[in-house]
């Protein structure tokens, strides 16, 4: 007891009596400042803050510094300006320059039935933004993880609706529109929030057990097209040189035509004139014809005799014939002979 009572006889260190006077200041500042903190906030350029009081949605803090009554309101942040994306059947582990993706684990998500019950290892990404923040934190629980349900119902159906030949290769665009037109739709059904803007097939293959089979069909589907190609290459060779050969002739046979029907058209007009005149003075007309023909004929023949009616003194004038004959080859040898 008499320790006890020294003890609180004794005087206390001035900076302990500092302390105690100022500890309630001490105390007051903090408060300050954890309020201070607590009730201001920034909102990055690609989001917004949804601010809850309570739990219960007040209001929407766009881009800037912001203001919240502290401890009783809360702040959100959703990326409404960032593209997001879900990766289906594998997930990309860095990116960059080389990128570099990991597959094992996820044949779950992305091994489908096609139509005509044969396997498919789909691989594809939705491409999304967030069109509707209070819709997108309120109207569903999960947002993330019910897009990524709705995007893989979505697309085992309209994969199960095809042929695999058709998810493999001429359907893979109609596959992508076909998805992210019923992906859309669900997201507006279900109020989500969210804004389909695309969806990419990255990589269709068939399982590992039938690939190379199915590799031996495209080949063989390649060749196919290669040679179509071919047969239409030489077909648009061919084709039209035999049309412009079949022109020319129709050509060349049309001219024909039209030359000879002018000529016998002018054959005839020469005929009715001849006729006309004939018409006139049948004895002149005859003798004029019978002149004009044997001034044709007469200098294509060789040696002319002209006798009179009865045929008299004509071999004196063919013995005359021979023996010029003669004289003219006897002639011509001796010519040879002294050249």
């Amino acid at each position: 007891m008499a320790q006890d009572s020294n003890f609180s006889g004794m005087d206390m260190p001035p900076q302990l009596k500092n302390l105690g006077s100022n500890i309630q200041y001490i105390i007051l500042g903090a408060l300050v400042v954890v309020v201070a903190f607590s009730s201001f906030f920034t909102v990055n350029p690609e989001e917004v803050g949804i601010v809850t009081r309570f739990g219960e949605f007040t209001r929407t803090a766009y881009p800037g510094l912001n203001f919240k009554a502290p401890f009783i309101e809360e702040v959100q942040y959703v990326p409404v300006e960032r593209q997001l994306k879900h990766e289906f059947g594998y997930r990309t582990t860095s990116s960059g320059v080389r990128t570099s993706y990991q597959r094992e684990g996820y044949s779950d998500e992305s091994l489908m039935l096609t139509g005509d019950l044969n396997l498919a290892d789909v691989e594809w990404v939705v491409q999304y933004r967030v069109s509707d923040p209070y819709n997108f934190l309120f109207k569903i629980r999960n947002p993330e993880q019910t897009l990524r349900d709705i995007s893989e119902s979505a697309m085992r159906q309209i994969v199960g609706d095809r042929t695999v030949n058709e998810v493999l290769t001429v359907g893979r665009a109609e596959v992508a529109l076909e998805a992210q037109e019923l992906i859309q739709k669900i997201c507006e059904e279900y109020e989500s929030g969210i804004r389909i803007e695309q969806i990419v097939l990255q990589d269709i293959n068939p399982p590992d057990p039938v690939k190379p089979s199915f590799n031996a069909v495209n080949e063989a589907q390649q060749q196919k097209e290669t040679l179509i190609n071919q047969a239409k290459s030489e077909y648009n060779k061919v084709i039209p040189r035999a049309k412009g050969q079949a022109q020319e002739t129709i050509q060349r046979a049309e001219g024909y035509a039209v030359n000879r029907v002018n000529r016998a058209e002018g054959e005839a007009s020469r005929f009715n004139q001849l006729y006309r005149e004939y018409v006139k003075a049948p004895e002149v007309t005859k003798r004029r014809l019978y002149l004009e023909t044997l001034e044709n004929i007469l200098p294509k023949l060789g040696n002319k005799i002209v006798t009179d009616q009865n045929g008299n003194s004509v071999l004196p004038l063919l013995q005359m014939q021979m023996d010029g004959v003669k004289v003219n080859k006897s002639n011509a040898n001796s010519n040879n002979q002294g050249n």
